[in-house]
């Protein structure tokens, strides 16, 4: 139980090497004289992994509040992303020079427009910046605060780390949900600043809680095949993969239902949003977005043979990271290039965020034990075996 991960020096040095692709990339995009579009890419993948981040968080919170036993021996996977959110929230630094190259209300065109002199109080570079920082302390302190606990935990065992843990996890999520609400409106639905959607920030949580959950089964996966994790049951993937497939589905609710509401209302401020997506280039991409993300999942994960095997669950995982790749493209590319261009700074850029993501949570997760040995339900979580035949 007191086994820690080792990450070896060849890992380490594939994602260096990722993370200067990355760095070459954006750079040359800029160099090119292509910022817009270099801009867009870092908001896309700054974007998709903080969504990842936050998303794992909201898992760990969630086991905490329901109690939940057989997850007991998998909570140190989303409690070293919280390390991460340090790094998004670095990351994000930049982007905050980019709002007057992405976002249409910060130019100065914008005074003489009516629709965003009205939305001005809140939509202005000082007042986002403050909201964006106020909500990364806010998640760095509750999320670091639960790590520290269950490290204590570890420590000197009993309950009292246990309930606090509880209790702070649904602060947590209550602050996530409100919070995740303004991001969404923020730097993303704000980039097409005439349009707007009250299910759309909805769909982000949601879309954030799928693919953070896809992350943490992918890792607990690769884990278990370096040797880590040997109590990893087919009832614990059956577990993982019902997550999977449940948010699938809300995934997917919430998608069509935006869509059809907007479809059905037929009014040209709403359905501006669809017209460039179904009709500007984007055709592939928008369909692509929904079989990725709903019904590929959704018709894989069905059979429980598949459900429960690991090859199955981590090739489900590869195409639900290239399906959240594809949602985030679909968000924030109409509204700043406006069209589709996908090559080397595409490419580029997403592999250096990659390997640092992958690099962070590696060593983040090498500092402590895996497994929390003096969680109340640790056992449950070792035991689960017994109940395997049952699924």
């Amino acid at each position: 139980m007191d086994s820690k991960l080792k990450v070896s020096k060849s890992f380490i040095s594939i994602m260096f090497v990722l993370i200067a692709i990355g760095i070459i990339t954006i750079a040359a995009g800029f160099i090119a004289g292509d910022g817009t579009r270099t801009w867009a890419n870092l908001l896309l993948n700054n974007f998709m992994f903080l969504s990842i981040v936050l998303g794992g968080l909201f898992w760990m919170a969630l086991q905490a509040i329901t109690q939940s036993g057989w997850s007991a021996g998998f909570v140190r996977i989303p409690q070293a992303l919280a390390v991460n959110l340090m790094i998004a929230f670095i990351l994000w630094i930049p982007l905050f020079f980019a709002i007057p190259h992405l976002f249409h209300w910060a130019e100065p065109e914008a005074v003489h427009d009516a629709v965003l002199v009205h939305k001005s109080p809140y939509l202005n570079i000082p007042f986002v910046i403050i909201r964006t920082v106020v909500f990364f302390a806010l998640w760095l302190f509750l999320a670091c605060r639960i790590r520290k606990l269950s490290l204590k935990e570890d420590e000197i065992g009993g309950f009292d780390s246990f309930i606090k843990i509880e209790f702070l996890s649904k602060v947590f999520i209550f602050v996530l949900g409100i919070s995740i609400v303004f991001v969404g409106i923020d730097w993303v639905m704000s980039l097409e600043p005439h349009w707007f959607s009250t299910l759309f920030s909805v769909k982000i949580f949601v879309s954030a809680f799928y693919h953070g959950a896809v992350i943490i089964t992918g890792t607990v996966i690769i884990l278990n095949k370096l040797g880590y994790f040997p109590f990893l049951t087919k009832a614990h993937l059956h577990n993982f993969s019902k997550y999977i497939f449940m948010l699938s589905i809300m995934w997917g609710y919430m998608w069509f239902i935006q869509y059809l509401l907007i479809w059905y209302g037929n009014i040209p401020e709403e359905t501006v949003y669809y017209h460039i997506r179904r009709e500007g280039g984007f055709q592939g991409l928008f369909l692509a977005e929904i079989f990725i993300n709903w019904a590929f999942p959704f018709l894989f994960l069905m059979w429980n043979r598949i459900a429960k095997n690991a090859n199955a669950l981590l090739f489900t995982v590869v195409v639900l990271i290239v399906g959240q790749y594809i949602e985030i493209f679909n968000e924030v590319m109409p509204g700043t290039i406006h069209h589709v261009a996908f090559g080397f700074i595409e490419i580029g850029t997403f592999i250096g965020y990659a390997g640092l993501f992958a690099l962070i949570f590696a060593i983040s997760l090498s500092k402590r034990p895996l497994v929390a040995k003096n969680h109340p339900y640790l056992i449950e979580c070792l035991k689960d075996e017994d109940i395997e035949e049952e699924y």
